[in-house]
């Protein structure tokens, strides 16, 4: 996996949240990954953080690894031990 890759920059429709990478790409993932953006309002999802590691969300506790999310993978609040590497 390319860990250079990282999010340029994060939007929302209805349904998805689409992730701008630095090499190109697109990712769309279904809000429905992710129950706490999925609850939240606009104003709150647009709160996001971009760093190296991810996007970060500090008023909803969310934290979402661009690694992660081109391994396909949402929400794993149940099983934090899948984050460790």
């Amino acid at each position: 996996m390319n860990t250079s890759v990282n999010a340029n920059a994060v939007r929302f429709d209805e349904d998805s949240m689409w992730v701008d990478l630095n090499d190109g790409r697109v990712i769309g993932v279904p809000l429905a990954w992710f129950p706490r953006l999925l609850n939240a309002s606009m104003e709150q999802r647009n709160q996001v953080r971009i760093s190296s590691r991810g996007l970060h969300w500090e008023s909803l506790d969310e934290d979402i690894s661009i690694v992660r999310l081109l391994e396909g993978f949402g929400d794993l609040t149940g099983n934090r031990k899948t984050f460790a590497a």
